[in-house]
């Protein structure tokens, strides 16, 4: 379908001409100009509480926001990673988001501040990111968590790292997981054919350019390509992963690959549920959120999918 208005109007305003080109400024000011980008709104919807804290990482402390629901707990808990290219982003901007889920599902939600590149490179978002899930299982009485009910979620890099922390928790021990949320998630690489990264490589909000950037950024080397712990499309066996909802937009260079990685697990048995949003850009699950009212529609199927996981734990 044709682009969604709303999104052809952010679109409008981000000023298509230069979509194409490769960021010229380096991490530290692009970081800079996207928080100044980005306000906070002033509506933002109530829960329980808000609590910024920290927990031990593999490299040091790990800022985390955690908000809980109203009620007595134990709650389920929603372990959720910002996008950004693994290389910029904050806890800031999901935050409607992050509120709608909590209150709406009814489960405490942590969000993430992990390590970014350049200046720490793979692996340390997606080591943080683990050693995140596996604080929070252990830290089930402090957090009013019920540690036998944790899902993971993020948004486009953070929907990559959420895939990767699922395939972890696979390979080395735990946590269970009961459910994996990958909205728009990078899965593969640029390069690798599909037609997403051609129809939509420049004019639509996320560029082929940006994402060939980011994928200078957080790589160490070429080697790394071929880790499914960098790119979950790599991995050679996709079975025993938790049931994933997968949620992409119709006009977004990374759709394909969610969609593919869709129909990977389900190949190797893994429940997936793919909704593909149409007339939509990257960016309508958080970080456009109060922008695209199709967002609400986006926050009540992840929160539908946090209940049904709610009730009957991991598989």
């Amino acid at each position: 379908m044709p682009l969604h208005p709303e999104a052809q109007r952010i679109i409008d305003r981000a000023g298509v001409e230069d979509q194409g080109e490769a960021p010229q400024l380096d991490a530290a000011a692009m970081r800079e100009g996207f928080r100044q980008s980005w306000t906070m709104p002033d509506d933002l919807q109530p829960v329980g509480g808000v609590v910024d804290t920290v927990f031990p990482g593999p490299a040091g402390d790990v800022p985390v926001r955690v908000y809980t629901p109203e009620g007595e707990g134990p709650f389920p808990a929603f372990v959720w990673f910002h996008g950004g290219g693994w290389t910029i982003g904050s806890l800031d901007e999901n935050e409607v988001a992050c509120r709608a889920v909590c209150a709406g599902a009814g489960v405490v939600v942590v969000s993430v501040d992990y390590r970014l590149a350049p200046e720490n490179p793979y692996p340390a978002a997606a080591d943080d990111c683990y050693a995140a899930v596996r604080w929070v299982h252990d830290s089930g009485v402090r957090l009013s968590v019920d540690p036998a009910r944790i899902a993971v979620g993020g948004e486009s890099a953070g929907g990559n790292l959420a895939a990767v922390v699922a395939l972890k928790a696979r390979d080395l021990g735990g946590p269970a997981i009961a459910l994996q949320v990958l909205v728009s998630p990078v899965l593969g690489h640029p390069d690798d054919g599909r037609a997403s990264y051609r129809d939509f490589a420049d004019g639509f909000f996320l560029s082929k350019a940006s994402m060939d950037w980011f994928f200078t950024q957080y790589p160490r080397d070429a080697g790394d390509m071929d880790d499914p712990y960098l790119l979950p499309l790599r991995a050679s066996d996709l079975s025993g992963l938790p049931r994933a909802l997968i949620l992409g937009a119709e006009y977004d260079v990374l759709r394909d690959e969610g969609e593919d990685y869709a129909r990977e697990l389900r190949r190797a048995g893994v429940e997936v549920e793919l909704v593909r949003f149409d007339g939509l850009i990257h960016g309508f699950f958080g970080l456009l959120a109060i922008e695209l009212s199709a967002a609400r529609d986006a926050h009540e199927r992840v929160i539908a999918a946090l209940r049904s996981a709610r009730a009957e734990g991991p598989r």
